[in-house]
């Protein structure tokens, strides 16, 4: 069946990047929006856009019958879920599929099978793919769970078995810190995902978080492209990827590759997936999960293979076979992302929304830059407070690293504090440079990623030239871990309106 006009499920930076790819495809795209939305760059993105009556998420771009509405009321006969939102919710997918459109994505049920953290183990348990020692078994009960744990041996790692993005994870050190960690965990998936079921795991000390982008198409063909590294996280959440994944031996990566395409295989999986492993520090890899949708770091994949992600979903999607073969796809060079948020990262990260006074992205050679704000548009706590994401590519992972740090210090934000100066830091830092990545990274080197003290009299001039305007590089006072402060970039003039 081909997709004449697209309905895209979502907000912000993915739809007007799904909206691109369609429309150079000739596809027409129809955007839908809640009313505190209706001046994002997405609301007027396509070729048709559709209010969402509601002030909660519920009411909005959560309510699938909602959207099932606008997708009739549009004319459209596809729906893209982008993600977040419902992007792996089976009951969305199976919707969709029953009002006789075509799902941008792969069925239903392989959406619930891999969407299930236990199912998942289990199928990867059957089928040959190491996985984390732990326990996934149905029961609940404390006092089991505290003989798992000690049978598994702590630190252990308690996971919501229905969601992820760090939601409902707790990490365990010792037997009396667990019935607390526990009903904590529980209280948070149910809340998150209406589902308070958990698993347990060993807690790996020094993992590394690698990904591996899978391609299916519904002819068989079950493929990847290469590997993500994302071991860059704060609060269980990506913050910079890169590909390749740097210093990984190229014996692992190809096992690697080989237990990925050998799980979508398994599963009879169509259009983009990620699996997700954990590798620790002797080596040994092991399956995590698996993301049922296109991820956020998409670009990194693309830079660096020269492939559309969203163009091959929607050939998929219309019953195309994928147009290469394994053997012809070719990475080249190196691409690094980093997610630029409204955020504060000497307060834990917590969430900054605010008016975006000044918003600028830099243009530059080999640099890719997504975004779903514009100067005017206010940030709302009531959604991911992601701004935009910046992703450069080189010849070299060196060079890569530096194009991005470069487009950092262009970027222009006022109203909001934002962590551009933080992720200057961190790829400013010696450990990140020598590819030395893990999930702690962020907490092992706080001392050479924590803001420096600036005096008064830098303060006042860096001040002074942000009012005048003044972004000379005379005004940026170099930070002992390689990042600048600019009159933009220092967290203390961040939030001036």
């Amino acid at each position: 069946m081909k997709i004449k006009r697209l309905l895209i499920a979502n907000r912000g930076e993915i739809v007007c990047r799904i909206v691109a790819t369609a429309r150079a495809m000739g596809i027409e795209t129809v955007t839908v929006f809640a009313p505190d939305d209706r001046d994002l760059p997405h609301a007027s993105a396509g070729d048709f856009s559709l209010l969402l009556e509601g002030t909660q998420l519920s009411e909005t771009y959560l309510n699938v019958e909602k959207l099932l509405a606008a997708a009739k009321a549009s004319g459209a006969d596809a729906i893209h879920p982008g993600y977040g939102f419902l992007s792996e919710n089976a009951r969305f997918a199976e919707a969709v599929a029953k009002a006789g459109l075509i799902f941008v994505g792969p069925p239903a049920k392989v959406i619930a099978d891999m969407g299930d953290k236990a199912a998942s183990r289990m199928l990867c348990q059957k089928i040959g793919v190491p996985v984390i020692p732990g326990y996934d078994g149905d029961s609940q009960d404390v006092n089991l769970l505290l003989k798992e744990a000690k049978k598994i041996g702590f630190p252990v790692l308690a996971k919501a078995s229905a969601g992820g993005g760090g939601k409902g994870m707790r990490i365990i050190e010792n037997e009396k810190d667990l019935p607390g960690a526990l009903e904590s965990a529980r209280m948070e998936a149910e809340n998150a995902f209406g589902n308070g079921r958990l698993l347990l795991e060993k807690y790996l000390q020094e993992p590394r978080h690698i990904e591996v982008q899978v391609f299916s198409d519904t002819h068989g063909n079950h493929l990847h492209l290469f590997e993500r590294e994302c071991s860059i996280q704060r609060r269980h959440q990506k913050i910079i990827e890169e590909s390749p994944a740097p210093n990984l031996p190229d014996a692992t990566r190809k096992k690697m590759f080989e237990a990925a395409t050998k799980i979508a295989a398994h599963i009879n999986y169509v259009g983009a997936g990620t699996i997700e492993f954990i590798l620790d520090k002797n080596g040994e890899f092991y399956f995590l999960e698996m993301n049922t949708r296109l991820q956020v770091e998409h670009p990194v994949t693309e830079l660096v293979t020269n492939l559309d992600l969203v163009r091959l979903q929607l050939e998929v999607a219309q019953g195309m076979k994928l147009p290469f073969s394994q053997a012809q796809v070719i990475q080249h060079g190196h691409a690094v992302e980093a997610r630029l948020y409204a955020e504060d990262p000497d307060k834990g990260f917590l969430p900054a929304p605010g008016t975006l006074s000044v918003f600028s992205l830099p243009h530059l050679p080999q640099v890719r830059c997504e975004n779903g704000y514009r100067s005017g548009n206010a940030i709302s706590g009531r959604y991911d407070p992601m701004i935009a994401k910046l992703a450069a590519w080189g010849e070299t992972r060196d060079a890569a690293i530096a194009s991005l740090h470069h487009a950092l210090a262009e970027t222009r934000i006022a109203g909001v504090i934002n962590n551009i100066a933080f992720l200057m830091r961190v790829l400013g830092s010696k450990p990140f440079r020598d590819g030395k990545t893990a999930t702690d990274f962020i907490q092992k080197h706080q001392a050479i990623l924590a803001a420096p003290e600036l005096t008064d009299a830098e303060l006042a001039r860096l001040a002074a030239c942000y009012l005048l305007g003044n972004t000379a590089t005379a005004a940026q006072t170099s930070t002992a871990a390689g990042a600048e402060y600019s009159a933009w970039t220092h967290p203390k003039l961040a939030g001036m309106r």
